[in-house]
This record gives C-alpha cells, sequence and structure tokens, in this order.
C-alpha cells in the first residue's frame, strides 16, 4: 500500500538521492547475491540518538521502486518511535524481496547478515512482517548486530501488541470517559503475529472482536480460540466498529477507506496506516476520530528489541511499554489543545528530542 504521489516522486528521474534528502535519510544500502537469490534494500535514517535499530521486513513486492519507498516511509518511522518512546536509538529498517514462505533458506539470511555487518553496527537488525526469530538466529552466524534472537528476547510481537492495546486503552478514556474496551467492537485487520496478541488482549476484556486476514488459517484461529467473527479482506471497512485496529500493511487509511469507516478511534499495529500524514491526519481528526499514532503504540517490540541489547528484562520491557498510555493522553490532549492532528502531535515530540541531542 504505496502512496502514489511518494511513488512519484521516487520515480521521476530516479532521483533516490533526491527523496533521501527530503525524508532526512543518511545511507542506503542496496544488497543483491545472485548464488542465494538475495534482494534487499537497508535504509539507515537517523543515527543521533544512537545506532538505527529496526526489524527487517520479507515481502513479495510488486516492484523494486515499492521495496524502496516502503524501507525510507518505515525506517523514518522508526527514528519517531525510538525518539518517542525514550530509547537512546536511531531509525532504520530493511526489506528482502522475496515470498516469505517460499524464499527463504539459510544461505539467504546469512548472505544478509553480511551485508548488515559491513555497516559496523550503524544498523541493528531484528523481526519484521515475514520475518521470524530462526531466520534472525541465521542472520546472527554472519553478525553481531542482530535483536530478537531465539535465546534472549525472542518474538517481540507479545510486546509489540501489548503497546497497541495501551494506546487503544488511553484513546478510549479520553473518548468515551474509561478505557474499558468490555462490549467494545474492533476490527482488527491482520491476524499475524502482532495482530492474533492483540486479539488475545482484546477477548480477554470481553471486546467484540472482528477479523479479516488473507491467512485463512489465522482467522480461523481467531475464531475458534478468542470468539472472533470473520469477514472479507474489503468488508473490514464497512463493520459498524467502535475501534478500527489496521494491523497488517500499511496506508489502509485512504481517501477511500475514509469514506466507508464507521469508528471512534484508529489503533493497530502496522506502519505507516495514513495514506498521506497531512491530508488523513487532518482529516481523521475533523470527523472526531481519535487516531493513536502507529510510531508510538507500535513501539513495544522495539522497547524490547532495544532492552535485549542492554541485558534482557522481559518485566523492564513491559514496564517501559506500558507508559504507551501516558504518552498517548499527553498526545492526544496537545491535540486538542492545539488543534492539530496527533500525528502531527507526535512527530514534534520525536523531532524535538533529536534536535535537543543533536545540538
Amino acid at each position: 500500500m504505496i502512496n502514489v504521489r511518494e511513488k512519484a516522486e521516487v520515480a521521476e528521474n530516479g532521483k533516490i538521492l533526491g527523496s533521501m534528502s527530503s525524508m532526512g535519510h543518511e545511507q542506503v544500502l542496496f544488497c543483491n547475491d545472485n548464488q542465494t537469490g538475495l534482494r534487499a534494500i537497508i535504509a539507515v535514517h537517523n543515527t543521533v540518538l544512537g545506532p538505527s535499530l529496526g526489524g527487517t521486513r520479507m515481502w513479495n513486492y510488486a516492484s523494486e521502486q515499492e521495496a524502496l519507498i516502503d524501507v525510507l516511509r518505515l525506517s523514518r518511522g522508526m527514528t519517531f518511535k525510538a525518539s518517542i518512546s525514550g530509547l537512546n536509538l536511531g531509525g532504520g529498517k530493511a526489506v528482502i524481496i522475496g515470498n516469505s514462505k517460499t524464499d527463504k533458506s539459510e544461505a539467504l539470511f546469512r548472505r544478509f547478515g553480511q551485508f548488515v555487518d559491513s555497516l559496523n553496527g550503524k544498523y541493528i537488525t531484528a523481526e519484521d512482517v515475514g520475518i521470524n526469530p530462526q531466520d534472525i538466529n541465521w542472520v546472527a552466524k554472519e553478525t553481531n548486530h542482530v535483536s530478537g534472537l531465539l535465546n534472549k528476547g525472542g518474538d517481540p510481537s507479545p510486546v509489540t501488541a501489548y503497546g497497541v492495546y495501551m494506546g487503544m486503552k488511553a484513546s478510549a478514556k479520553v473518548q468515551w470517559g474509561n478505557d474499558s474496551l468490555a462490549g467494545k467492537t474492533i476490527a482488527v485487520q491482520g491476524a499475524g503475529h502482532v495482530g492474533m496478541y492483540l486479539i488475545e488482549y482484546l477477548a480477554k476484556e470481553n471486546a467484540k472482536i472482528v477479523v479479516t486476514d488473507i491467512d485463512q488459517e489465522a482467522v480461523a484461529v481467531a475464531v475458534s480460540k478468542h470468539g472472533a467473527s470473520a469477514v472479507e479482506l474489503d468488508d473490514i471497512y464497512d463493520v459498524n466498529m467502535d475501534i478500527y485496529a489496521p494491523c497488517a500493511l500499511g496506508a489502509t487509511v485512504n481517501d477511500n477507506t475514509l469514506k466507508r469507516l464507521n469508528c471512534s478511534i484508529i489503533a493497530g499495529a502496522a506502519n505507516n496506516q495514513l495514506e498521506s500524514e497531512i491530508h488523513h491526519g487532518r482529516e481523521v481528526m475533523e470527523k472526531g476520530i481519535i487516531y493513536a499514532p502507529d510510531f508510538l503504540i507500535n513501539a513495544g517490540g522495539l522497547i524490547n528489541c532495544y532492552s535485549e541489547l542492554h541485558g534482557y528484562d522481559k518485566e523492564g520491557a513491559m514496564s517501559q511499554t506500558e507508559k504507551i498510555y501516558q504518552t498517548t493522553l499527553d498526545i492526544i490532549t496537545v491535540s486538542k489543545k492545539e488543534g492539530i492532528p496527533t500525528y502531527m502531535a507526535a512527530n514534534r515530540m520525536a523531532e524535538e528530542r533529536i534536535e535537543k541531542n543533536r545540538k
């Protein structure tokens, strides 16, 4: 789900450096290995606060251009995510172009690890969509610049889901006067690692869960184990819901879906949920919908990985992630007081910390 405007900017005369400059990136590494079939891009956005850390995503992109736009947006989001969470980390991200169900091999991930290692610690990788702890362990055979290892923090998805849950409850507190989600209809788009853990939290609170996913096996688990109701992929936008929780890919809040969404809160785990921050962030606010900024509430996974780098402490990671609740309240308060979209309030908070450290 790539913003058409951004695609045009990258495509124009092949101005990759121009796109890097406009988004503030420091470095982009293109990785190719014919023997293993590896095709990957590593983007380092900002290292003012510390080394860049961000997961590797494996996705069957329609084009290399689409992969580039995705990694540029994702890595920028990681900078803001680390900053607003109070972590001494910069923002980076990697994408591997391929089918995560059929194209994986130990050789491919070890070759990718060599590329990561060539950055000499400027980029630390971890899990993201299409990647699991075993893949990261293969990467770790070639570099020490990894997080999310099986014998340490492991899968950060449960912590990510907890942060989203905290952000969702904080948004509910503002919108309805209390943070209980019992009886609220919550449409979860995507029942992958994070989405499924989020569904577990919601089920324990007796929320009414509606779910959709391209993976029908995951949907079946959500229905049978957690009492969710299933809908087709495109029908999720037409559900009469209280909360829309996008937990798959980004840009699902756009001109088309905003005409259909009947919700009071948008709070999910997906990155870059607004197709256009400026346009759709303002439109969401004008509709009276509270948008919990994605890079704020999905920061639990990054917090978990950061903890692993400093001697893993699960309780400490969960405690730090719980603070997302108060930060979300603070962001919404600023938004309402100044009449600005929540994304803008969150961006400003993150940028101020980076600028303070730069000086």
